[in-house]
């Protein structure tokens, strides 16, 4: 993104709820954005002629508001974004999906990439990693719901190792 296309949070909002608006319309609509947002006409013109300036977004007054091709790919970074934050806080922090969804809104706009790409390679990490995978992501799940494990350590590495011991015979 060029020095130019730096967004404040609040235009991340608007492109990525443009984004979506887009994705389910093809077009999008001032009060259509003031509807997803809950914000007033008055604040929507302000973002679109503020994204308009940018060259993110085709914006004329009345009209039909459309992306560009740069304003696509700002947006899809900030969905991109947005869905890793949820995933890991549903999937691997277990948190319920509206706060998760919550969370990822705010953060979102400040976590640095490097930390939320390290975020999804550990979500991957941990699906396919023969000491973790879905039952440790699981098992953390249930920790959190009932403050203790399922099982003792020595009870999941002995499953871990009897797991590790079948794939091996049959390959």
């Amino acid at each position: 993104m060029t020095e130019t296309q730096q967004l404040s949070a609040s235009l991340e909002d608007y492109i990525e709820a443009i984004y979506h608006i887009i994705a389910e319309k093809q077009v999008a609509r001032g009060k259509d954005i003031s509807q997803r947002l809950a914000v007033s006409g008055a604040s929507v013109t302000e973002a679109l002629r503020a994204l308009s300036k940018k060259g993110l977004i085709n914006y004329a007054p009345y009209e039909v508001i459309t992306m560009t091709k740069e304003g696509r790919v700002v947006a899809e970074d900030v969905v991109r974004r947005h869905n890793a934050l949820k995933q890991f806080f549903t999937d691997v922090l277990a948190i319920e999906e509206s706060l998760a969804e919550q969370g990822a809104c705010r953060i979102e706009h400040t976590a640095p990439q490097k930390i939320i790409n390290r975020m999804v390679d550990f979500i991957k990490f941990l699906e396919i990693c023969p000491r973790g995978g879905k039952d440790l992501i699981s098992g953390f799940a249930n920790f959190c719901q009932e403050g203790q494990s399922r099982t003792g350590c020595a009870s999941c590495l002995s499953h871990c190792l009897d797991d590790l011991q079948k794939e091996k015979n049959r390959v």
